[in-house]
């Protein structure tokens, strides 16, 4: 299977592409420069992304260019796809640091150097300097009101009102898509199965402005086998980035994922070879799905943090867990042990731990059982900790069945 079009449509990527035969053809002929867009929204990529990462990164595998584009430009509007609501204007300022976290955080997984190296390209660049009448006069005529009007990405606002501002980013999208074909020679543009009008639309610029092909590829998000997306836990997004996740969070997250999502997530998230997925995750052979999970979790968080971050995370759980490891790689909480003296009371000592986003949340997790202090239910949401709960100057805390936090006194 030599064909990267083949290996991404065997590990499940594929959700739709402009015409099969002609992408897959195209790909097996030869170095193709491609492009996938981040829109700058937050400081940090996401779980959401990470499926569009490894693909760039098995297409660069195969000998592809890849060109990543941050959207300083497209997001000072914001990409109305897949939001009921308007999102949140962002400053300038916030837009390029979100883009230098972006490249850090890029640079894990793609080469920018040698043979077909990443390209790193922000549309701010060719964006912010147009003059509106001029655009609106020579690429305007190609795009088709009603047609627009059609697009998923902008008929779920349509109830709850699309301003003309949102209604623009399709036109900004696919005059990327053009300036990416007339810079770089850009071919085909990738992106999630929610950016298929807007990808389609920027490859239907090109063929009109420029008579040349050019492609359009989308790929599944990343969801469970019910549907429901992937990524997101009570205190949020499953951040790519180790000061909003920690590794230990991000190992446990996939650790935990449903049986029914390991193999999928195995083929979509890791490079491990499809034959050895199958075998990891045949339960009519009797494989053990926990020690699949497990070598998804060490895979994923390797990927992302690295392999000793990933063994930490892993000797941390099967510490917790029953299968022996290092209780030293515990997400852990350092305070001062005068703090103890008098006792702080429980609902501070998880505050200041950050297993509780309010005290509010945790009187109701005391109430329902879902704190434990040392392996002892905490019964009392006016409970003290003091210096006799902790044990060669650590003590552990429980929130739910599977999130562990130690408190190291000083």
């Amino acid at each position: 299977m030599n064909n990267i079009y083949d290996v991404l449509k065997d590990r499940g990527y594929v959700d739709q592409s402009s015409n099969e035969e002609e992408v897959r053809e195209l790909l097996g002929s030869g170095p193709v420069t491609f492009y996938i867009g981040f829109d700058p929204t937050a400081d940090s990529l996401h779980v959401g992304h990470f499926i569009q990462i490894m693909v760039m990164a098995n297409m660069q595998k195969a000998g592809h260019r890849p060109i990543a584009l941050v959207g300083g430009g497209t997001g000072m509007i914001g990409d109305p796809s897949g939001r009921t609501d308007m999102r949140k204007f962002l400053t300038p300022e916030d837009i390029r640091y979100n883009c230098d976290q972006f490249k850090k955080q890029l640079s894990r997984f793609l080469r920018f150097e040698g043979e077909n190296g990443a390209i790193m390209v922000d549309n701010a660049e060719w964006l912010l300097p147009l003059n509106y009448v001029e655009f609106i006069r020579d690429y305007g005529r190609y795009f088709s009101v009603n047609r627009m009007l059609t697009a998923e990405c902008y008929k779920s606002r349509l109830e709850k009102g699309l301003t003309f501002l949102e209604f623009n980013y399709m036109l900004m999208q696919s005059y990327d898509f053009l300036e990416l074909y007339r810079r770089y020679g850009c071919l085909v543009q990738m992106g999630g199965s929610d950016q298929w009008s807007n990808i389609l639309s920027g490859a239907d610029l090109i063929r009109r402005v420029e008579a040349a092909p050019a492609h359009a590829l989308t790929f599944k998000l990343l969801t469970t086998s019910a549907g429901k997306k992937m990524g997101k836990t009570e205190s949020g997004a499953v951040w790519l980035d180790a000061e909003k996740t920690t590794p230990y969070d991000f190992y446990q997250y996939w650790r935990n994922v449903d049986d029914s999502d390991v193999a999928n997530c195995l083929a979509l998230l890791t490079f491990l070879p499809m034959d050895e997925i199958r075998a990891l995750t045949d339960m009519q052979k009797g494989a053990d799905i926990n020690h699949a999970k497990e070598v998804l979790a060490y895979e994923t968080t390797r990927l992302v943090h690295g392999e000793a971050e990933a063994q930490k995370a892993q000797d941390a759980a099967r510490a917790l867990f029953g299968g022996g490891g290092d209780m030293e790689n515990i997400p852990s909480t350092t305070l001062d042990a005068t703090a103890f003296e008098q006792g702080m009371d429980i609902l501070s000592l998880l505050s200041a731990c950050s297993l509780i986003a309010s005290k509010s949340e945790g009187r109701r997790l005391i109430q329902d059982g879902g704190i434990y202090l040392n392996a002892e239910r905490v019964n009392d949401i006016d409970a003290m900790v003091t210096k006799k709960d902790f044990a060669d100057g650590s003590l552990l805390l429980r929130k739910g069945k599977k999130i562990y936090h130690r408190v190291i006194i000083n």
